[in-house]
């Protein structure tokens, strides 16, 4: 039996580590088989599959500032592999992890995609309706993540606490 410290750091790093791998490998199998800015029906509709290449953040903020996001994105980075081992629950080593894997789902691709190291664009590729912008897993992750620690804390909750 692995010690509850040991735990946390395991669903910590595993949580992390299977969403970069999912993004990463969903990344390229979209660049591999979808043409860019075309639509492709899936889920009756509902949901489209739109390649783009991003070279803002979220929500298409800061257009042409890819190098900002790059070095936020590696403090991130480093960051919450610095706190992530501090979590005291399970629930928020998962929520740190999922935020991790997120980050560094995207800093991968500003860092080896073209047009440059640290000025790459993130591949881009789930379109909802409600002209929502077009985002991936890794954004998924991070949004989610987020979403559920304001929750928390607004609920009274400390981070990283039980």
């Amino acid at each position: 039996m692995l010690k509850p410290e040991t735990q946390r750091i395991f669903w910590f790093l595993g949580i992390a580590t299977a969403i970069i791998t999912v993004d990463q490998v969903i990344k390229a199998i979209v660049v591999q088989n979808l043409v860019p800015e075309v639509s492709y029906p899936l889920i009756g509709g509902l949901v489209h599959l739109y390649l783009i290449y991003n070279d803002a953040a979220a929500f298409s903020i800061g257009f042409g500032a890819t190098y900002i996001f790059t070095i936020i994105s590696s403090i991130a980075t480093l960051t919450l592999l610095w706190f992530g081992r501090k979590m005291m629950s399970v629930s928020w080593a998962l929520m740190a992890g999922a935020l991790l894997g997120g980050v560094v789902g995207n800093l991968i691709d500003r860092l080896i995609r073209p047009p440059s190291f640290g000025s790459g664009y993130v591949v881009d590729y789930i379109q909802i309706p409600l002209n929502f912008p077009i985002f991936n897993i890794a954004d998924m992750a991070i949004f989610i993540a987020t979403s559920l620690t304001v929750i928390r804390v607004l609920s009274g909750q400390q981070i990283g606490r039980a």
